[in-house]
Parts: C-alpha cells; structure tokens; sequence
C-alpha cells in the first residue's frame, strides 16, 4: 500500500533504504527523544528495515523533492502497539530527519494516516504518545485533533532501558470525522 499527499509518499520501507534510514536515523536528537537509541551503522539501520518496518501499515516517509526516505510513520493495529488496544484500534507512531524539523511533513503524514485509518481501515480510534520533553510531537498530535487522554509515569522504556513520564494522547473516528477541513 502507498499512501500519498501533496509533499509525501508514503510506502514500505526497502532494502535500499538503509543508507537513507541511517542518515536520519544516527542523529541523536531523533532516536531517543522518541524512545530508541541512535543507529550505529548502516547494517544495523537495514536490520531495523527487515524486522522492525517490515510490518502492515508501517511506511517510509519519502519525500517528493528528493525521492530519499525522510522518516517513518505507522500505524500499529491491537497487540502490535505499545498499549494495550483492542483490534479495532491502532497506535500512530511517527518519527522524521532533522533537517525536516518545523516544516509540517510529519503532521500532513499523520493525517493521512489518519484518513487511512479511518476510512480505510475502519478503525474506532486512534492513539498516540510522547515522552515529557519531545514538545515537537506533541505539537504534532495536537494540530492534528487528538486530545490528552492520560499520563503514564515511571514507565520502563525498554530500547533504552530507562524510565520516563509518557503522555497518551486518543482521537476516535467521531472526533476526526468533526474536524475541520484543514485539521483533519
């Protein structure tokens, strides 16, 4: 499946990507402020390519510029999330290169995925989360509808075998549906 918006296309991750992936993927400012730790090479990136991406509903973020994996954004349906979901819901985790930063690609890529999810998919209800200092995706979820559901401290993050405060944030498919243009 690809999914496409007007800077984006959204597609499964390639073998050819991992030189790409570890370009954005090494820079400790990506990595563990989401939660895993920094790659240390191109093999490991393309390790990460065969057994972590290599799920449904898990996308490279190309970008149209350029052609080159930027990042990466998925949607993990029931037990493939990190919370405890039911079949009929699904998890957005995303992530995108530095120099990406602050020009919107990661919320136009959520909110086709979100359009996916829902329409698509037919999914109840979306849910994402975000440690206590990542404010970039914060920010992202947001301008992209979904509200404050809880917040989990002292959660064991197992990548980089810490604890932090993660903020849990939900939208379901009512909520989305009652968005405005522009936001949904």
């Amino acid at each position: 499946m690809t999914l496409q918006t007007e800077r984006l296309i959204l597609r499964p991750w390639q073998n050819s990507d991992a030189e790409d992936l570890y370009l954005y993927a090494n820079d400790e400012r990506v990595g563990p402020i989401a939660g895993w730790p920094a790659h240390t090479s191109v093999e490991e990136s393309a390790e990460i390519i065969r057994t972590v991406f290599n799920m449904p509903e898990v996308y490279a973020v190309e970008h149209r510029d350029n052609g080159r994996a930027i990042g990466c954004i998925g949607i993990l349906i029931g037990k493939n999330s990190n919370f405890k979901l039911s079949e009929e819901e699904g998890e957005i985790a995303y992530w995108i290169g530095v120099p990406y930063w602050g020009q919107g690609l990661i919320p136009e890529a959520v909110r086709e995925v979100m359009r996916h999810a829902f329409e698509t998919l037919k999914l109840n209800a979306l849910w994402c989360g975000y440690f206590a200092n990542n404010t970039q995706s914060h920010r992202v979820q947001a301008k992209c509808g979904f509200r404050h559901h809880r917040t989990e401290e002292n959660k064991y993050n197992p990548f980089l075998r810490d604890y932090r405060t993660e903020h849990i944030s939900r939208i379901t498919a009512q909520e989305w549906l009652a968005l405005p243009k522009q936001q949904a």
